[in-house]
């Protein structure tokens, strides 16, 4: 029975292990591409956008109807009687059936509107190349978010292996404490601070356990997968990521205005709010129109008659031009006017505002990368030492010429160390993402 339950048991994990999926972040990005509501709504919306452009040609073209009727009449009259002089006059009973057949074709065509429908059609077309380019911009939005949710999850994972390894290294040097203590080699007072040293190591394990849950947690959730599933993360950094680490950052303070304006000509964002300008220019336009005259053109073809034999036979032509000139609309064109200037003006805000966060962002990410690229090579330079002083301190300790407190606190100063370079190792990463995001070339095209 028990042999059972042991198989049973093993089964079990091994099902557990295989059912674990590898999430590398070229799947997680591409997942999310796929899966993000926002994006697809978006996309969908292109379809009506398109379909405002071919509107907005059609507006240059005459609408053109046809029409054709058919009536029938019957009346039936029983006869009537007429008293005239004492006379009695009697009419006979009638019937009376008629047909009648139409058919006819019409046009109305507007020849000049004030400019109405040129604006109406640089709108629609600047719309739609703006819908296009949010797009653009949302797709490199959702990379780097999954990007940096992706590097939450590796630096959680790296952060609990310091820790289980400190954890690991406290419970050695506590048995070997132990067992010196037994030997009167060193005090208790020794084995209880390797006790609280333990025990602090077995705690931020559990708190580094916690934050790697709630990593993988936020990760899955944007990417629209079961958090309670299990998944394999890649650990291992990519080319790309490695030679990110290892080059030099060779921009400098006074090239920022050239990132401005490399941001400026690349943004997605920004170029489709220059041409959300340009449409509230067009609604000026529009609005403007109803202070112009209007021309139409209206033409028409129809033909009538008692018996359809005969259809063709009388026929009707007409065709004329209609000036329509405003005189005075209650104000309700300068109101429309008013109110398309206002637009403009708080796109125009919207845009010199966009253009100060840009230039803010680039600035701070820029300062941001200079300091970690600082802060990396301090953080290899520190790991190095705080090992090298960890393993001097320990061999003293052991030859019984160092005292426990040393080792402690360089063991500390060690692990703080590991901690501190992989904390900077994915933050220089996700900060040159970042940089790529913000200038507008963070290519999203090769996750597609």
């Amino acid at each position: 029975m028990r042999s059972l339950f042991v198989f049973l048991t093993l089964v079990c994990l091994t099902s557990v292990s295989f059912s674990q999926e590898n999430l590398s972040l070229q799947k997680a990005i591409n997942i999310a591409l796929q899966k993000n509501t926002t994006l697809q709504k978006n996309i969908n919306t292109i379809k009506s956008l398109e379909s405002n452009v071919l509107a907005s040609y059609g507006s240059f073209l005459p609408n053109i109807s046809a029409n054709g009727s058919w009536d029938w009449n019957r009346s039936e009259d029983p006869g009537t009687t007429f008293n005239i002089g004492g006379a009695v006059f009697n009419t006979p009973p009638s019937n009376n059936e008629s047909r009648n057949y139409s058919v006819g074709i019409n046009s109305q065509w507007t020849l000049f509107d004030g400019l109405s429908n040129y604006a109406a059609l640089s709108k629609s077309k600047n719309d739609l190349e703006a819908g296009k380019l949010s797009i653009e911009r949302l797709k490199q939005d959702i990379v780097f978010q999954t990007i940096s949710l992706y590097y939450d999850v590796i630096t959680s994972q790296q952060l609990l292996k310091v820790s289980e390894e400190n954890l690991i290294q406290n419970q050695k040097n506590l048995e070997t404490i132990i067992e010196r203590n037994k030997l009167g080699s060193v005090t208790l007072a020794d084995v209880y601070a390797q006790q609280v040293q333990a025990g602090n190591a077995e705690l931020e394990v559990i708190k580094s356990k916690n934050n790697l849950e709630i990593a993988k947690s936020n990760l899955l959730y944007y990417l629209g997968l079961d958090v309670m599933q299990e998944f394999k993360f890649t650990e291992t950094l990519t080319t790309e990521e490695n030679e990110t680490l290892n080059s030099e950052l060779k921009i400098s303070y006074n090239d920022i205005s050239e990132l401005v304006q490399q941001a400026l000509q690349n943004r997605p964002d920004y170029k489709g709010s220059l041409l959300n300008l340009e449409s509230a220019y067009n609604d000026i336009t529009s609005a403007k129109s109803g202070h112009l005259p209007r021309l139409t053109n209206s033409m028409g073809f129809n033909t009538y008659a008692n018996q359809i034999d005969n259809l063709f036979d009388q026929r009707s032509y007409s065709i004329g031009l209609t000036l329509s000139i405003p005189i005075f609309s209650g104000f309700s064109v300068s109101n429309r006017v008013q109110f398309a200037e206002v637009n403009a003006e708080n796109t125009e805000i919207d845009l010199k505002d966009l253009e100060r966060t840009i230039k803010q962002s680039i600035q701070q990410t820029f300062l941001n990368l200079q300091e970690a690229e600082k802060g990396l090579n301090v953080s290899e330079k520190n790991v190095k030492a705080a090992e090298e002083n960890l393993k001097i301190e320990q061999e003293k300790y052991t030859l019984g010429a160092g005292k426990l407190l040393d080792v402690l606190v360089a063991n500390s100063t060690y692990i703080n160390a590991k901690t501190t370079l992989i904390s900077a190792q994915f933050a220089f990463i996700r900060l040159s993402e970042q940089l790529k995001y913000y200038l507008g070339v963070l290519d999203y095209k090769k996750f597609e």
